[in-house]
């Protein structure tokens, strides 16, 4: 694979595109929190892993648009809830993707000596860590019926479970759910069990984590779907999916 640069990135952030609003990006990490387990008997540092952790920190421009809602207000109101964090290295399917379920906990603005004015946003994980995927869309994608994506290649089987996000940015209808299929062939899908977003009904912009057993298979093969049982006529959406690589991921 080409080197690449950070051109045509993306971050959703709850369901909401903040891609144009946002100047750089800082932090996107996290991993086990370094034990000491240094003996008095060595001469070197000995560790192990402890929890885990992560981060997306970025600065954004001040976009303000009080009546339909902009970067400005998404972030100002500092919610105590959880926010789910999408970073998306490029907006191709298969593209890496980080996805976070974390707490906002600042939004500080700054002022440089030429009037430019910026936010620096930090969102710091709870429950889960990081975790780098591979994307199922796109970048957004916009269904406007039940439809069967793309399938992505992922190289191998695997029976170490995996996990997956959703951010939905618009919605139009009855109801649609997202749903996660694999595939031995790029033929024939079938849905995996419990891999399936909640059911939407409305409320978008919106976000959801959903996580299989760290036992569960996934075929080589995987696609983003839409199914309805009302009806839809527009559903913006990306989803990251992780599938583990090996044994024991726990959370």
């Amino acid at each position: 694979m080409a080197k690449t640069g950070g051109l045509g990135d993306a971050l959703y952030i709850h369901g909401y595109d903040a891609s144009g609003d946002i100047q750089q990006l800082g932090t996107i990490g996290g991993g086990p929190a370094l034990l000491n387990f240094t003996a008095i008997n060595k001469s070197a540092m000995e560790r192990q892993g402890g929890l885990r952790s992560g981060a997306i920190e970025f600065t954004a421009f001040h976009n303000h648009v009080a009546v339909t809602g902009a970067t400005h207000e998404k972030l100002a109101t500092l919610p105590r809830t959880d926010v789910i964090l999408t970073y998306c290295r490029g907006t191709t399917l298969g593209d890496p993707a980080a996805s976070l379920v974390g707490k906002q906990v600042n939004y500080d603005p700054t002022r440089a000596d030429d009037g430019m004015l910026t936010f620096a946003v930090s969102g710091q994980s709870n429950g889960y860590g990081i975790e780098w995927g591979q994307q199922l869309t796109a970048g957004l994608r916009t269904d406007s019926a039940a439809t069967n994506g793309t399938g992505l290649d992922t190289l191998a089987s695997a029976a170490f479970g995996g996990q997956a996000y959703l951010q939905v940015s618009a919605f139009t209808g009855t109801d649609v759910t997202v749903k996660i299929q694999d595939s031995a062939d790029n033929v024939s899908f079938a849905d995996v069990a419990g891999f399936n977003f909640t059911q939407i009904t409305g409320g978008a912009p919106l976000a959801e984590r959903i996580a299989l057993s760290n036992t569960a298979t996934l075929r080589r093969y995987l696609r983003a779907s839409t199914v309805t049982t009302g009806g839809f006529t527009s559903l913006t959406f990306s989803v990251n999916v992780i599938k583990n690589e090996a044994a024991g991921v726990v959370f």
